[in-house]
């Protein structure tokens, strides 16, 4: 039995993950999937950490899981307790001193998401529609609960530099989703080769792949921690 530890990206809420937890329970696993302070605009990465840390205690054979922005959590997770593999999903990877808010100017994010709309004729205005962005493959019941609440992601975690000297020394593996809209494929290749030094593994789906398609997100999961010896 494992412990996974299930960090979600902007908003900080453990709903995200409601789909894939059951999932790892019924295989007998420890689930940790606790909600960060989004909403709060006195917390930064160094709170979120806090809350994590918190939340798996004592636990160990830790698998540490992360989505988007929980790209840049994760690693800080890793500083605190024993971790044995960090599985970054749709994730961002920062660079030490670069903060959140730097990271999409420094990748060329928002260049990449419009190329890729422009291929797939789609229009992106200044904004751009959550719906068409984010949940264009998740079921619409689920789409349609996401979108009944929620909370405001605070922009306190965009204005600090991330703090690490470097990438832990932990086993990593990085899970691309090939119809990822707000993160493309290709550009996420790039990204991972540069910053992490790895190449990604990619499964179907957009950005949000534990609310579309949790069954196959476990599979790759439960894969990663049967080759880490967990």
């Amino acid at each position: 039995m494992a412990t996974y530890a299930l960090i979600p990206g902007a908003g900080g809420e453990s709903w995200y993950w409601h789909r894939v937890m059951p999932l790892l329970r019924e295989r007998g696993h420890d689930v940790v999937a606790p909600d960060l302070p989004a909403d709060d605009d006195t917390a930064g990465f160094a709170e979120y950490t806090d809350v994590v840390v918190q939340a798996i205690g004592d636990r160990r054979d830790l698998v540490v899981v992360a989505q988007s922005m929980g790209g840049f959590v994760a690693p800080m997770v890793c500083r605190r307790v024993p971790v044995d593999l960090v599985v970054l999903v749709a994730a961002m990877t920062p660079r030490p001193g670069e903060s959140a808010g730097e990271w999409w100017a420094g990748t060329g994010q928002e260049q990449a998401m419009r190329e890729l709309a422009e291929r797939q004729g789609r229009v992106l205005g200044d904004g751009f529609d959550p719906m068409e962005v984010f949940f264009h493959d998740v079921p619409p019941d689920v789409a349609a609960e996401a979108m009944k609440g929620g909370r405001d992601q605070s922009a306190r975690p965009f204005q600090d530099p991330w703090p690490l000297d470097g990438w832990p020394d932990v086993p990593t593996r990085f899970l691309l989703c090939r119809d990822d809209r707000m993160f493309p494929a290709g550009f996420q290749r790039r990204v991972v080769r540069e910053r992490l030094g790895i190449t990604p593994d990619e499964m179907p789906g957009g950005h949000l792949p534990a609310l579309a398609h949790p069954e196959e997100l476990v599979e790759r999961l439960e894969t990663y921690r049967a080759e880490a010896g967990l």
